[in-house]
């Protein structure tokens, strides 16, 4: 009788012990379940390629290069098309920009620029601070654009004992790009700028230019898009001495692998955003059309995490 108690007691000792594991196991289930839905929610899957190039057609888009790639530019503009077979339809008249790209990080990109006209140089930096989410979260995505720029032409005659200072060159720009990728063909992006300038020619123009900018890209095909942009000048002088339009630009993506040729038509003569937002002159509507192109080709100065050892130079 005592040997049949014990061997009862015991059955029952194991099958409390194989219930209690069999709950553990069923709460760890549930644990794991739960931290694996807290971590899809977590998971933010970006948009990628509202834009095919770090600019819309002059302007900045919201598109960065990757960090440690390096994306060298060639931009040219040539002169007005009415100009006619004097000028041979605006070829006569190039204005050249040889330009640097480069990622620090995928959020933080530097760049410099030398423009023929007006012999200017540029710094730049561009910030992205949101990036739009697929599936609901941030619907756009918001970067900050800040340059410097130096006239460095030759001085002009000034009246004795006057002074021409270095910082009479300078130039400001601060823009915020917001995109939205709508769909798989279709983005856009307004650029509310502003533009100082520290020495302007009369005294009716104003130091600050401000303007409301809007671009937008449609793709045609898988290599191809239509893009355009315009920027809408909020500040104007108010007289009869506004020789100043607003800048419109209409042009094509090509991608070809490592390059990206952008090909335009445009009434700006600079490529930098304090000469085509605040000074251009030539008109649209007066037939001031320029043809222009911008190439870019990108180089991998830093290899991505996990090819370091490939000798592959085309990511």
């Amino acid at each position: 009788m005592r040997i049949l108690s014990a061997v009862l007691l015991s059955c029952s000792l194991i099958s409390a012990v194989h219930v209690h594991a069999q709950k553990s196991g069923d709460g760890d289930d549930l644990m794991k379940m739960l931290n694996d839905d807290d971590a899809s929610k977590k998971a933010k899957n970006y948009t990628t390629a509202t834009f095919k190039s770090t600019r819309v057609v002059n302007g900045h888009s919201v598109e960065n290069v990757a960090r440690g790639v390096l994306d060298f530019r060639i931009a040219h503009r040539f002169g007005e098309l009415k100009s006619g077979f004097d000028g041979f339809f605006g070829l006569d008249g190039a204005n050249t920009a040889l330009g640097f790209d480069y990622g620090i990080t995928d959020w933080a990109m530097i760049g410099i620029v030398r423009s023929t006209y007006q012999k200017e140089y540029e710094g730049y930096t561009k910030l992205k601070l949101l990036r739009q989410q697929d599936g609901g979260g941030m619907p756009v995505t918001l970067s900050y654009m800040g340059a410097v720029s130096v006239n460095s032409t030759a001085a002009p005659v000034l009246k004795a004992r006057q002074e021409y200072y270095f910082s009479n060159r300078m130039y400001y720009v601060n823009q915020l790009l917001i995109a939205r990728k709508i769909s798989p063909a279709l983005s856009v992006q307004i650029m509310p700028s502003m533009v100082h300038y520290n020495l302007v020619p009369t005294t009716a123009e104003p130091n600050n230019v401000y303007a409301m900018g809007v671009g937008g890209r449609l793709k045609l095909t898988k290599r191809i898009s239509l893009n355009a942009e315009y920027y809408y000048r909020l500040t104007k002088l108010g007289n009869a001495t506004d020789v100043f339009h607003n800048a419109l630009s209409l042009g094509f993506d090509i991608e070809t692998g490592g390059h990206v040729f952008q090909l335009m038509f445009t009434n700006a003569t600079g490529v930098t955003e304090r000469t085509f937002i605040g000074q251009t002159v030539s008109d649209w509507a007066d037939g001031g059309i320029r043809f222009g192109f911008n190439i870019s080709r990108v180089f991998t100065i830093v290899k991505p995490r996990g090819f370091e050892g490939s000798r592959n130079e085309t990511w």
